[in-house]
């Protein structure tokens, strides 16, 4: 499964040098991610809890922590990853701030990757690659449609209304993405020939699109689950990936470059589960173009969310 990977990537993709990197290369981005999770810190109200979750953690690399815990009681990271949370946990300076991080290793999908392999593993595939693409295609939807997809997932050691923040940093794309991508991983194993062909088949299209709507529509969920009455919940989320030729500030977005992440509805789930404070959008690179290659980036939306209709300052 792809999230069994996730300490090996991250080593590649967060951490000190990477923000480094960033820093360079994408300061802007960096700055917003920063911006806006300082920002819900500044828009609770006293009434609300001083506790602060930041889901998909990880290193920490666009967090910013120390701050976090400087005007938290307590600052919980959770992420499946724990040896990145260790990571970003080990950069804070200060033993008092050290003291005020707790680190929660968890599935923050409530184990949405290990029902899916359970389906997966129970088709007989070399049977099913005797017959069509079709049939291949039509197994992985069942799979995707009889997935359990906990909603809200239950999280152990936290509890319902705990934090003034909630903070879910850049992780939503990655728990739907990953279990999609565990199916292909699976067909590309068992049944190569027919790699590629899942764009032509309808079915399999909506299963995975469906998947992708109770995914988010879940995660959603456990923001609000999770977040004091009062509180403020920050959402970072990719929303379209795209590929360039051009380094530096002259670049620019390749026409039919561009790929949508998210489903179309994502914003109106959004307001459908919460009151809009403020929304962002920006884009950040994760590689620059060389002679042979394109370069990569993304386009990140930032909300600040609350459950209520109260006025913040």
């Amino acid at each position: 499964m792809r999230i069994d990977t996730l300490t090996y990537n991250n080593i590649q993709t967060q951490g000190a040098k990477r923000r480094l990197w960033l820093g360079e290369h994408s300061p802007q981005y960096l700055r917003n991610c920063a911006d806006i999770m300082l920002r819900a810190l500044q828009l609770r109200p006293h009434s609300a809890s001083t506790s602060t979750i930041v889901l998909g953690a990880g290193a920490c690399t666009e967090v910013p922590l120390a701050e976090l815990a400087r005007h938290s009681d307590e600052v919980v990271l959770a992420d499946y990853d724990l040896a990145s949370m260790h990571q970003g946990w080990d950069e804070l300076a200060s033993s008092t701030l050290r003291k005020r991080v707790r680190l929660l290793q968890c599935d923050i999908s409530g184990g949405v990757s290990i029902h899916l392999n359970r389906l997966i593993e129970r088709q007989r595939w070399d049977a099913l690659a005797k017959q069509s693409a079709r049939v291949v295609f039509d197994a992985a939807a069942d799979c995707l449609e009889q997935c359990e997809v906990p909603d809200p997932p239950d999280i152990k050691n936290v509890y319902s209304a705990e934090f003034g923040v909630v903070i879910s940093s850049l992780v939503l794309s990655q728990l739907f993405s990953y279990p999609l991508l565990d199916v292909l991983d699976n067909i590309q194993r068992r049944v190569p020939a027919f790699l590629g062909e899942q764009e032509r088949h309808y079915r399999y299209q909506e299963a995975a699109q469906n998947f992708r709507l109770r995914v988010i529509q879940a995660h959603l969920h456990l923001l609000h689950t999770l977040l004091d009455l009062e509180g403020i919940a920050v959402l970072l989320t990719d929303v379209r990936g795209f590929v360039f030729k051009v380094s530096g500030t002259e670049r620019s977005s390749q026409p039919g470059q561009s790929l949508p992440i998210v489903p179309r509805a994502f914003p109106e789930l959004v307001r459908e589960n919460f009151h809009v404070i403020e929304e962002q959008r920006w884009e950040w690179i994760t590689d620059e173009p060389g002679e042979d290659k394109l370069g990569r980036g993304y386009e990140v939306v930032g909300y600040l969310l609350t459950t209520g209709s109260f006025s913040y300052r």
